[in-house]
């Protein structure tokens, strides 16, 4: 990965819309605000593309806005995964974003194939919902916060 791509956010969306977990890697308040945002409005472009039966889980860049660029991929599962990248004069190649969505996607799958990891039943649907924020979900954010390291370049 080049030195020069960073991300400024990842966020896990379940198949119901519901968010997973979304991690910012920025250091003020309002950036957290913002990619909460960036993340919901990211929904209704991916349920678009979803809706084209394309063959592959990357969905390509779904759009741009200030200083990033937003990125989508759908698990078989149907969770959502959105990176926020920061725009610079670099190339952003696909395969590039594609191994970040991968490992990602890795991480996710393996902290849900944990089964000493908590979990809670929702009454409503009846689908298992990932507390993300609790604290046995520790290693899951810790190895999106370490793949956004190795992302940055700070191995």
């Amino acid at each position: 990965m080049p030195p020069s791509l960073k991300l400024n956010a990842v966020a896990f969306i379940s198949p119901q819309n519901h968010p997973i977990l979304i991690r910012t890697f920025s250091e003020n308040d309002e950036g957290q605000i913002k990619y909460h945002y960036i993340a919901h409005t990211s929904l209704d472009i991916i349920e678009e593309r979803v809706g084209l039966k394309l063959p592959d889980c990357y969905l390509g860049l779904l759009y741009s806005m200030e200083d990033v660029a937003v990125y989508g991929y759908v698990t078989p599962l149907k969770v959502k995964i959105i990176l926020a990248i920061a725009l610079t004069d670099a190339v952003v190649k696909d395969s590039e974003v594609i191994s970040i969505f991968k490992a990602l996607h890795m991480a996710y799958y393996n902290a849900i194939s944990n089964p000493f990891v908590a979990r809670d039943r929702s009454s409503s649907d009846q689908q298992l919902h990932i507390l993300a924020g609790n604290p046995k979900w520790k290693n899951f954010r810790k190895r999106v916060d370490d793949i956004s390291q190795v992302v940055a370049g700070g191995q």
